[in-house]
């Protein structure tokens, strides 16, 4: 993580402009609560949240589903607390056994999909019977290097660099309740 004075934190913060309320970010988390909930059917789904960005959506969207589930995790990475990603980083691979298992991949934003893609190879090699994904946000892209589209998502954002609700801005920021865009001024 790059270290950065509280003060330049604070006024990233400050010059940012909100995009989407913390109103806007929970009806669109029941919209995709409801639809998950139809999909699952009678399966025990196992939700795979994507560390970091994906905690704040995944423990949203726990809240407002009713059916029995299994909370697992995976931590990878593209972007390292940098703002321009590279190769996918695995930190950590989940702990449950998924072979034929409903597996839902939750994260906070679909971008360029690489991380996407490769986390719904891993979990067909595991053997899962079924993957679907859910993002928060799904990033408005002129040409998207990767042709993969979630199954679920909240709501679509600009092509700008996004915090808040669990995205960062360089390691920091995670934790706003509303979704904001960097002003280009304070570079990315």
């Amino acid at each position: 993580m790059e270290d950065l004075s509280r003060n330049k934190i604070l006024q990233v913060r400050e010059n940012a402009d909100e995009v989407i309320s913390e109103q806007n970010i929970n009806q669109a988390i029941d919209k995709v609560a409801n639809q998950i909930e139809k999909k699952i059917n009678n399966e025990v789904p196992v939700f795979l949240c994507v560390m970091k960005g994906g905690l704040m959506f995944t423990a949203a969207l726990m809240q407002r589903i009713k059916a029995p589930l299994v909370l697992d995790y995976v931590h990878v990475d593209r972007y390292r607390n940098k703002t321009q990603g590279s190769s996918i980083h695995w930190h950590k691979e989940p702990d449950t056994n998924l072979k034929g298992r409903l597996v839902i991949i939750i994260d906070d934003i679909l971008d360029e999909g690489y991380t996407l893609q490769e986390l719904i190879a891993y979990c067909h090699a595991k053997g899962a019977k079924n993957v679907l994904s859910a993002v928060l946000l799904k990033k408005k892209l002129a040409n998207k290097p990767v042709d993969i589209e979630p199954d679920f998502q909240g709501m679509e954002v600009v092509d700008r660099y996004v915090f808040g609700w669990g995205m960062d801005y360089k390691g920091y920021l995670r934790n706003q309740s509303s979704i904001y865009v960097i002003n280009e001024t304070d570079g990315v």
